[in-house]
């Protein structure tokens, strides 16, 4: 008989005599799926030795451990309901986690800068499948230290279909992104706010880093100044730039230099007033409306040899209207 056999007969004798026979079946169950389990087996023999070695009036104190650990190891072979098999036969395109937020560190052009994202996380569901495993969305957060990257999205997503046994899925990123901006004439310094999007989605086979930035700017009414015998009406304008390009060659930076540059002027977070005099000089004297600010920026992007898609919004928040004036154009496939 072997020494795996002896070893559950002899548990099997002493559990009775212990009245914890019911918890057997699950030790037997475990042993026979995995030999190594006889490290437990071999633990529980020696607690019971030590059991009829000691004075009675620990007998209690024994048994209460002794069914503490057997109820650990029936708890852990509670059911998988979300592996069980779905009778509807009905795919689920995304299923995941919404609404996340964790600090996260971003690699820029002058390093690391650290922030708070807003997360999601979705893979596809085959329709045989009852549901996925929420918990280790998280659990997958929780060990990705790396700085967020072209790169790094691209390792994120591949652990993740891993992970959650799945071929198609999608990551949202979204959170605030700091550029140290120098006054146009005090060179004074301060931080600039941009928003800023990652949408890693891998599906039909095929993997897709999209990365966009929303950038306010100013803009100027042609119109406006043209019937004017002075001023113009102004406002402050939102482009939202998303981009598909190559490796993550395009720095957060350089996409909001795009845009800043095709508008009638930058913003900056803190002026002098000599700064103050050149932004209000420098709007007026580069008008423009909403089809030359979307216009503008997408013959930068069409020199940009690595950016192979991309999506420009462009939107007034007119100021002498109750309305925004807005424009889009779209360039290959997102």
């Amino acid at each position: 008989m072997s020494i795996t056999k002896v070893s559950i007969l002899n548990f099997e004798y002493t559990a009775k005599s212990l009245e914890i026979y019911p918890f057997f079946p699950v030790i037997n169950s475990q042993l026979e799926q995995d030999p190594k389990h006889l490290d437990t087996i071999s633990y529980f023999n020696c607690c019971i030795l030590h059991f009829f070695a000691t004075n009675r009036s620990q007998i209690f104190a024994f048994l209460a451990k002794i069914k503490a650990l057997m109820k650990t190891l029936s708890e852990n072979n509670l059911p998988d309901v979300q592996s069980s098999v779905d009778p509807r036969n009905i795919d689920i395109e995304y299923v995941g986690v919404r609404g996340m937020e964790l600090p996260v560190s971003v690699q820029s052009s002058t390093g690391l800068q650290h922030t708070v994202a807003k997360i999601g996380m979705y893979v596809g569901l085959d329709a045989s499948k009852k549901g996925t495993h929420m918990s280790r969305f998280l659990g997958l957060l929780s060990n990705h230290q790396t700085p967020i990257s072209h790169q790094s999205l691209v390792d994120l997503m591949q652990q993740m279909l891993q992970n959650l046994d799945a071929i198609e899925g999608k990551i949202e990123l979204e959170f605030p992104f700091f550029v140290k901006k120098a006054a146009p004439v005090s060179k004074l310094e301060s931080l600039m706010n941009y928003q800023v999007r990652y949408e890693v989605i891998q599906r039909n086979g095929q993997l897709h880093v999209l990365q966009t930035t929303v950038v306010p700017v100013t803009s100027l009414c042609p119109c406006s100044k043209e019937i004017s015998r002075y001023g113009a009406h102004n406002q402050r304008s939102h482009i939202t730039i998303t981009i598909r390009c190559n490796d993550g060659q395009v720095s957060l930076e350089d996409q909001i230099r795009y845009a800043e540059e095709s508008a009638s002027c930058a913003l900056w977070s803190q002026l002098k007033r000599v700064d103050e005099k050149f932004v209000t000089e420098r709007a007026y004297e580069n008008p423009k409306f909403v089809e030359d600010l979307i216009r503008d920026v997408a013959v930068a992007l069409n020199a940009d040899s690595h950016i192979l898609a991309y999506r420009i919004q462009a939107e007034n928040f007119e100021s002498i209207h109750n309305h925004s004036a807005y424009a889009q154009i779209s360039k290959g496939v997102l």
